[in-house]
């Protein structure tokens, strides 16, 4: 899913708000060395070292980390061309997922910190992913100003809403991206070219063993279901395979959800399965509960596990996740830049270094 790429010119990256290493992987695929990630969940850690060799993970709160500390850990020095800082910071704020938003709002303003370390480092090349909130929610963003800095520092940049489908990814997952560089005066971003074969049925229909709700491959700790309710069982046993939704049982006292009596027209993933032949839903934070979406198994009664969220997010399934528990490593696949796509950026950013 993911092939490794020789560099014509050797690119380094930092990786800030790394999580469990998407963007970072798939850049190192691409052939850039990656240096390493910054983020405060120390959960990541393990995941991000163990499968990004060579990289270090600095544990730390870009609002409290300084230009010295970061420098120090990663040897940085400013003005250097070959250097790509990538920001992807958390988009809770930002989503059309609905969160509690006072919580959330804290993340909301991370894009100016990074801000800060742009300007004292002055890289050659930026990256920066996010929900596509962040350009559109006109209200409180901050992206205007951002772009505004970019352009007063003399960087050029191209940005716009892409969906990870035409980046070699089986979601349809929607993404705000910016490429920007000093070293050019135009910059164009990845050609998104729509693919055959990024389905579920592709990625997930072969090579995974058959599982129950509850159930954990002995072989494979990651590819595991979560546990059912003995009423949601029943709710996905009377889901219709390959799509089938709960419209199914909507006149069924016992199963029907109080809160869609009478509104079966809202949020109809809700319980949903997924197609075989299409592309997945976004994979969210919670992709292995049923209840939070189109995240049921296509034919088998359960949500899809964690080994199958991954998957979708192409990682590999040599790819170890290491967590707490279940939330934890759901967590960071969802948060995760897919690396198919990570991987198409860093491609991008290795043309432009070489050919502008």
């Amino acid at each position: 899913m993911v092939t490794h790429t020789t560099p014509s010119k050797r690119l380094a990256a930092v990786d800030f708000f790394c999580g469990a290493g998407g963007m970072s992987y798939g850049l190192s695929c691409a052939g850039l060395s990656v240096l390493g990630g910054v983020d405060l969940d120390a959960e990541c850690l393990q995941t991000y070292e163990g499968n990004i060799p060579g990289a270090r993970f600095l544990k730390a709160d870009i609002t409290q980390l300084s230009v010295e500390s970061l420098a120090d850990y990663f040897g940085l020095e400013c003005g250097d061309d070959n250097i790509v800082f990538c920001g992807c910071s958390p988009c809770q704020f930002w989503s059309k997922v609905r969160t509690d938003r006072g919580r959330s709002r804290k993340t909301a303003f991370l894009l100016k910190h990074f801000e800060r370390f742009i300007a004292h480092f002055r890289p050659g090349f930026l990256v920066v992913e996010n929900v596509p909130g962040l350009r559109t929610m006109k209200e409180h963003t901050i992206l205007p100003q951002f772009l505004s800095f970019l352009g007063a520092s003399g960087y050029a940049y191209g940005d716009g809403v892409v969906d990870a489908a035409g980046y070699g990814v089986p979601q349809h997952r929607h993404r705000y991206l910016l490429l920007a560089t000093r070293l050019k005066k135009k910059v164009k971003l990845p050609r998104g070219r729509r693919t055959l074969g990024l389905t579920v049925r592709r990625f997930i229909g072969e090579g995974l063993s058959s599982l129950a709700a509850g159930q954990q491959d002995p072989a494979d700790a990651l590819h595991r279901a979560a546990r059912l309710s003995p009423r949601n069982l029943e709710r996905v046993q009377a889901t219709p395979a390959n799509g089938g939704d709960r419209s199914s049982w909507r006149s069924n006292p016992d199963l029907q959800l109080p809160a869609y009596e009478g509104r079966d027209g809202i949020f109809r993933d809700v319980y949903a399965r997924m197609f075989w032949d299409r592309p997945a839903p976004t994979i969210t934070t919670r992709f292995n509960s049923l209840s939070n979406g189109r995240f049921g198994h296509p034919e088998q009664h359960r949500a899809i596990s964690l080994r199958e969220g991954a998957v979708l997010q192409t990682f590999p399934k040599s790819f170890c996740f290491h967590g707490t528990n279940q939330a934890s490593v759901a967590r960071q696949i969802g948060n995760a830049v897919p690396p198919a796509m990570a991987m198409r950026i860093g491609r991008r950013l290795m043309e432009i270094a070489a050919n502008g």
